[in-house]
């Protein structure tokens, strides 16, 4: 997508900006101002041209396209020198959370099991793009480990970060063997750190995150002895709906870049790859298999059925898990709320 192409696809008329609100109504109900003119012609953040005159937005190494649209400087190139874009990284879906909670970033990334923990309790974000379908997260252990799955963990010391795929996945996997997280001694580290710990011996198991978990196993001859693509949930791009209401026309800026991302990483794996290498600091041959074996790309960025599938399949263990305020009824509230599917189905038309 050319600037040009950009510049116009984000200032709509106000009958396109419509049928665009129109399609998020029919998701998930629209926020009052998405799609209005006030938003097409600037909005009340007066920047001229565009609503706002700055856009603070995540990147992640769990989050491949994101270094696609920051390394191309994609939406840099759609904004001009009006707007100020300012990159900070998320080292997972918790510390994601814990920007767009306070205010630090107008968008970010984070696994869907995590987006829909946030909504539960109360921050107001909703997925505007899905950036992968990966295989992200698994059990693993240190090499020559006597434990052989989930059924071997009771009693015994476990890392994982609370509010993040891999901590699902630890609590669904636990589960299958007739456990649950309270029948483990669990070490809530953030990810890197639990790799530490799993390679320093002060813990037995680690439920892990790509890249960090390929490269563990590459590196130090980690084993994953437990895996389920079905445990692990979409990779969700959020906004604040503050940023959706008011500055609707840079978030299509966003989805945009979001959108031509992905059309260059699938015809560029391996450019992917070495991307993804040089800023996660891992072995090449990491990063490929992250890439081509554990992330998949092509799947419609638009938020929709699918995705409310998967989210509704791990609300049970969110309810189960005391970390929503409210239980069952706050979990089914944030799920019916959180898909705006508006700025990606407008993308993908333009595609």
């Amino acid at each position: 997508m050319s600037h040009r192409t950009a510049r116009t696809l984000t200032r709509r008329s106000v009958a396109a900006l419509g049928l665009t609100a129109a399609a998020a109504l029919g998701a998930a109900g629209c926020v009052a101002g998405e799609g209005s003119n006030d938003a097409a012609a600037g909005g009340s953040g007066g920047a001229g041209e565009w609503s706002t005159d700055s856009l603070t937005i995540d990147f992640a190494t769990y989050n491949p396209l994101s270094l696609v649209v920051r390394d191309q400087q994609l939406i840099e190139k759609a904004l001009g020198e009006s707007v100020t874009v300012e990159w900070v990284q998320s080292a997972g879906s918790n510390k994601a959370n814990e920007l767009l909670r306070s205010g630090s970033a107008d968008v970010a990334s984070t696994a869907g099991s995590a987006a829909l923990l946030a909504r539960a309790n109360g921050s107001p974000i909703k997925v505007i793009d899905i950036y992968s379908q990966p295989e992200w997260s698994a059990l693993v252990v240190p090499e020559g480990s006597d434990v052989t799955g989930p059924a071997d963990l009771a009693g015994r010391p476990v890392a994982a970060t609370p509010g993040t795929d891999p901590y699902f996945f630890l609590v669904q996997a636990l589960a299958e063997a007739g456990l649950s997280i309270g029948d483990v001694d669990l070490q809530p580290l953030q990810h890197a750190d639990g790799r530490s710990a799993l390679e320093g011996g002060s813990v037995d198991a680690w439920s892990g995150l790509d890249p960090i978990m390929a490269a563990a196993e590459v590196e130090s001859g980690a084993q994953l002895v437990f895996r389920n693509v079905d445990f692990n949930t979409y990779g969700f791009l959020n906004a604040t709906e503050e940023f959706i209401d008011q500055h609707a026309d840079v978030a299509q800026v966003v989805v945009d870049a979001y959108e031509e991302a992905r059309t260059w990483a699938l015809e560029h794996l391996e450019e992917t790859a070495a991307l993804l290498a040089e800023v996660a600091g891992i072995g090449p041959e990491v990063a490929s298999t992250v890439i081509t074996e554990r992330s998949n790309l092509d799947v419609s960025g638009v938020p929709g059925e699918d995705q409310l599938a998967v989210l509704e399949a791990i609300s049970p263990v969110l309810a189960d898990s005391g970390d929503v305020a409210g239980g069952a009824e706050n979990v089914e509230k944030a799920r019916n709320e959180i898909i705006h599917d508006a700025f990606a189905l407008a993308a993908v038309e333009e595609k």
